[in-house]
């Protein structure tokens, strides 16, 4: 599915929260994406919401959980949206969903908003989110929170957005977690806020959620938050988030293997972290993959490939004079050899 398809997730831009600058905090960062200069040091950044812009993947009867939706396993409507018959879950849940049906309501909201099997219709989700909010449906009062903020569909109001993702937040909704950490943050960009919002990063963090690990890993690095310093911690938690295939943290992950931080140095694995997160698209890992390959760190040396790597950062607009000075040390050869690599290259 394309963005368009899944108009929810345009929303959730709203609540990328950064924090204002503060001399002892860290400032929530973006992750690295193209279009970059330099490919400087990654210092003591929090990471996107939960949820990105890339548009979810659809449902599968592995990853759907009911409890999602407020359901228990035998209702009929879920049931037919576990096995993709979406139409048909619309239709089976809408009936009760005029009835009042909170499960039923969230599911009718879920589909409309994503276009499964029924045309995209984000007002007449929200319509449905909104009930479903106020008896209190986790997953509801998280999605409806999204649109209070955005005010596109409903008309904004943060005041009860607030609100909602708290609510969805102390029932155990990851995403709601981390969200409204981020709006803690945002509220109070001190270390007070910051405080206030690592018990609903950690949560969320203990649930496996990637974004609120990296978040913790950059807690504990920096001492903040209520927390001492703590570079075990921080790298442990660095390497949950990398396990997950999130790159700020296997990129993070691996300049701590190189240096030793937080363990022992394992040059090796630093260079497969850098490598995935470079195969993964990463612009900042293919720069920082491109020197492992030409100083030889974690593999053997090979100036080629060194030069592929570099090239496709390069392509998309980051600019390292250092391996500007080394492309243009290669012969015409091995310059001739990095094109063609790179042109192969993920």
């Amino acid at each position: 599915m394309s963005p368009a398809r899944l108009p929810l997730q345009a929303l959730l831009a709203v609540v990328m929260i950064q924090a204002a600058a503060a001399e002892t905090v860290p400032v929530p960062q973006a992750k690295p994406v193209a279009g970059v200069h330099t490919d400087k040091p990654i210092e003591n950044p929090l990471p996107q919401p939960a949820t990105t812009a890339e548009p979810a993947p659809l449902p599968s009867a592995d990853t759907i959980n009911p409890d999602r939706f407020g359901a228990k396993p035998a209702d009929a409507a879920y049931g037919a949206f576990q096995r993709g018959l979406y139409k048909t879950a619309y239709n089976l849940a809408l009936v009760r969903a005029k009835n009042g049906d909170a499960t039923a309501q969230t599911l009718v909201a879920e589909i409309l908003s994503r276009g499964l099997g029924v045309p995209v219709n984000t007002a007449e989700a929200a319509k449905w989110y909104a009930l479903a909010a106020e008896q209190g449906v986790p997953e509801s009062q998280f999605q409806y929170a999204l649109m209070l903020l955005d005010g596109r569909y409903v008309k904004k109001d943060e005041k009860e957005a607030y609100a909602l993702m708290q609510a969805a937040a102390e029932a155990g909704n990851q995403l709601a977690q981390f969200n409204f950490a981020q709006m803690l943050v945002q509220q109070d960009p001190g270390e007070a806020g910051l405080t206030r919002a690592v018990s609903y990063y950690e949560r969320a963090a203990a649930t496996g959620l990637a974004d609120a690990q990296y978040a913790m890993s950059q807690i504990y690095a920096n001492g903040v938050g209520g927390k001492p310093r703590d570079d075990v911690k921080a790298r442990q938690f660095l390497a949950q988030a990398a396990r997950q295939n999130y790159d700020t943290a296997q990129i993070d992950l691996a300049a701590w293997m190189i240096e030793g931080r937080g363990g022992a140095r394992d040059l090796k694995s630093a260079f497969g972290w850098t490598k995935q997160a470079a195969e993964g698209g990463n612009i900042a890992a293919r720069n920082r993959l491109a020197k492992l390959y030409m100083q030889g760190i974690g593999t053997d040396p090979d100036l080629v490939l060194a030069g592929a790597w570099y090239i496709l950062a390069r392509r998309a607009g980051l600019i390292d004079p250092q391996m500007d000075d080394f492309l243009q040390g290669l012969s015409d050869d091995q310059t001739k050899q990095a094109l063609q690599k790179a042109n192969r290259l993920p």
